[in-house]
Parts: structure tokens; sequence; C-alpha cells
């Protein structure tokens, strides 16, 4: 939790949040993800200074659960004086401890983000799904919560002004704003209009344009027009020189032999980001076989 001190900015966890996305449609399947097509509602999870303290906490809680699908996981909240917004005891359940730092007493419209977080601990612990070490682990829960819709309130609890800043959880504004990005291009949901944060819109905005770079990147037929130059001298070089690498070190595509002179392109698909192998023949439709995402391309 950010406090008045300096927060970080830009995408400095990108490959890890994209490795985070891939890995929920690897664990979870594109079914189960598809029934969370709906957010977290603003006025389920709503909390006013005149509400009870804990009374509020456990019923924005058990929202959450339910939001999650967790019927059986009950949680237990507390507050007190610690350095990190908030904490919880990952056991076999049914029941969780959870602590949220005292400063939540009089900041109550961010306890839901707050629990958002920490209930997304407890769906990835009976998932199975964990990322070796905290950071990398920390990172792949922010962005499961996000984009499996509570992850709205971890970017609305973000504010900066001159004197002063807030910030939840461990992803950077503009990297909540990817993750809701990608979640609002899959389900055509606009999580904007719930925004209390005018920093939240501008990160969101920020995330969208780079959310829809990613659709734009060759061999997808919505590059533009410098991009698919770029990447018809990559494919002659590769076809000149196999096993050559593009000419960008950042570029998206790769090239490999296929036998007989011919090539196959890989690239990352802009839903789900994992890499998809065709072979390159001039215009051709290809299908994800994990987020089934259809995609136009021109190899």
């Amino acid at each position: 939790m950010a406090n008045g001190g300096p927060v970080e900015h830009g995408y400095p966890h990108l490959g890890t949040v994209r490795a985070a996305v891939t890995a929920l449609y690897r664990r979870l399947s594109y079914e189960t993800i598809r029934t969370f097509d709906t957010s977290v509602a603003p006025a389920d999870v709503a909390f006013s200074d005149v509400d009870d303290l804990h009374l509020g906490a456990h019923r924005v809680a058990r929202e959450i659960v339910r939001h999650y699908r967790l019927p059986d996981a009950r949680l237990v909240v507390c507050f007190r004086e610690m350095t990190h917004a908030a904490n919880i005891e990952l056991t076999s359940g049914p029941e969780y401890f959870v602590e949220l730092n005292d400063r939540f007493r009089t900041h109550r419209r961010d306890i839901g983000a707050a629990l958002a977080h920490e209930v997304m601990h407890v769906y990835l612990h009976r998932l199975g799904l964990s990322f070796p070490g905290t950071r990398d682990n920390e990172i792949l829960t922010d962005t499961a919560a996000t984009y499996l819709g509570a992850g709205w309130l971890l970017l609305d609890a973000f504010r900066e002004d001159g004197a002063s800043s807030q910030k939840l959880g461990y992803l950077t504004p503009e990297e909540f704003g990817y993750v809701l990005a990608k979640r609002s291009l899959l389900f055509g949901e606009d999580p904007a209009v719930w925004f209390t944060s005018p920093q939240a819109y501008e990160a969101y905005g920020k995330g969208m344009a780079l959310a829809r770079r990613d659709e734009q990147q060759p061999p997808l037929t919505a590059a533009g027009w410098a991009g698919r130059r770029r990447y018809a001298r990559d494919r002659r070089h590769a076809q000149d020189f196999p096993g050559a690498a593009p000419s960008r070190a950042d570029a998206p595509y790769a090239f490999t032999p296929a036998g007989h002179g011919s090539l196959r392109v890989s690239f990352p698909c802009p839903t789900c980001h994992q890499r998809i192998r065709i072979p390159v023949r001039g215009r051709v439709r290809a299908r994800c076989g994990l987020c089934r995402t259809v995609l136009e391309c021109d190899t």
C-alpha cells in the first residue's frame, strides 16, 4: 500500500501480467472465465461512514466471496496497525482470517478493494495456482482479481495529487488499467462509469491504448502500415537466412523453418497471450486453442 509516498507508474511488470492472464486461461478454461462476465457492482460493496465497521466489512467480504463463487468460504475480518494494506491466513478453510490496516477504519470505501485482493488469494490457493516468488505471486493475484471482475475496485482506490497519494495492490495504475481494458474488450463491459477517482480513469485510458495495440501487431491484419512493412522485411530476411531473428528485439513475432523452404510464424494471442504458430502463406484465419479468439492474419 502506497500511503503518501511515491507511486510507481508505467508497465514494469507487463511480462508477468501477461503470463498471469495466460495462466488463468490454462487453469480455469475458457468456459469458466466466461462465467465472470459481470463485475462486482458498486452498490454491492458500497460502505458509508455511518455503517457499522465490522458488520459492514463482513458484508462486503461476503459479496466478494459470492462474486468469486466461493460459497463455502467464510471470512473473519479484523483491523490492526500494519505496514501492508491487508493480510490473510491461508488454511484449508472454510474459515479464513483477514487483517485489514487500521487506515481502513476511516477509509471505508476502499475496504472492498483490499478484500478483492485478499479473497483472490483464497481462490488461487484452492485452485493450486501460484507463481514462484512473492512478488510474482502478488502480481498474479492482482491480475486475477482484475480480470475476473473485482479489480476495478483496486484501481479506483488509486488517488494522487500534489499533497498526498494512495494506491493499493502490486500493479501500477496503468497495469491495472491494462488488465481492465483486456477484460472490457473481452466482455464489452466499461468499468470507467464506476470510477470515483479521476486518476483511475486516466490510468484506464492509458491501459486501454496499450491493450488495443496488442490487437494491432503483425501478422494480424489490423496492424498499421509501418508494422506490416517491417513484418514483410523480416519475413524476407527469414526466408533468405533461416533462423534469423526479426530486425527489432521487441518484435512480437518470430519465424522458424517448416521444411521445404517454408516458414512458420509465432506470435502472442492478443486476448490470452498464448503463443500461436501458423504457416506463412498469406491471408489466413487462425483460432487460439486456449481462449478461442478468432484472428484474421496476413502472414
